[in-house]
């Protein structure tokens, strides 16, 4: 039996990426993940134990380094707006730059039925945790309304953005996905800004730098 190497298993996970992405998840074959590899069929199954495994570590693998890659540069910002302008340039660039991920995401997955019954956990879970740490943290600076719930409010941009790269996808990529960031800024703050309620004050002087933010 061949080592167990990090480095193998994230060439599986690279060539799954392409395979998928091309073939469609019902249609690709683990021979054909293996052959992009340059591994034997075999070898696969040495780190997966199926085609269904090796799609959701795809997500759960690069969850994790999104989470962290984008976490650290809101981290970078001053101010909630800003950072939120920063999750949502990020969130379209890495997309558009990865389009294969981006099929394998908003596609290939949604056919995974044990995908879907797991619900939102690890990564994802994450991803919807930093969006909410910044919109509470809006609400200690005055700059979002508080009478909203901010679960509602991080749903509503997760699931705007997941749309988004989801219809550019189905279109065949055929317009410039960051070059509607803008546009989801404004339509986000517009949104979440202050309202005839008023400012939430309280914490205005606390320190909003995402994972300080209150629960």
């Amino acid at each position: 039996m061949r080592s167990k190497t990090p480095d193998k298993r994230l060439r599986i996970l690279e060539s799954a990426v392409r395979v998928f992405a091309r073939e469609g998840f019902f249609k690709a074959r683990v021979s054909q993940i293996a052959e992009d590899a340059g591994l034997a069929p075999g070898t696969v199954y040495l780190y997966f134990k199926n085609k269904e495994d090796l799609l959701i570590s795809i997500f759960e693998v690069r969850m994790e380094e999104i989470v962290s890659r984008f976490r650290a540069a809101v981290m970078e910002k001053e101010d909630a707006r800003s950072r939120l302008e920063c999750l949502v340039r990020m969130h379209l660039s890495g997309f558009q730059s990865d389009p294969d991920l981006a099929a394998c995401f908003q596609v290939e997955l949604r056919q995974s039925s044990r995908f879907m019954r797991r619900g939102v956990k690890g990564g994802l879970q994450q991803y919807l945790g930093l969006i909410r740490e910044i919109i509470e943290c809006g609400r200690r600076e005055g700059a979002f309304r508080s009478g909203v719930s901010a679960g509602l409010v991080t749903h509503f941009i997760f699931g705007t953005l997941d749309e988004v790269v989801s219809t550019w996808v189905m279109s065949g990529r055929k317009y410039n996905l960051v070059s509607l960031a803008d546009q989801l800024v404004e339509l986000f703050i517009n949104g979440i800004g202050p309202g005839a309620g008023g400012f939430a004050q309280e914490g205005l002087n606390m320190d909003c730098r995402p994972g300080r933010a209150s629960s």
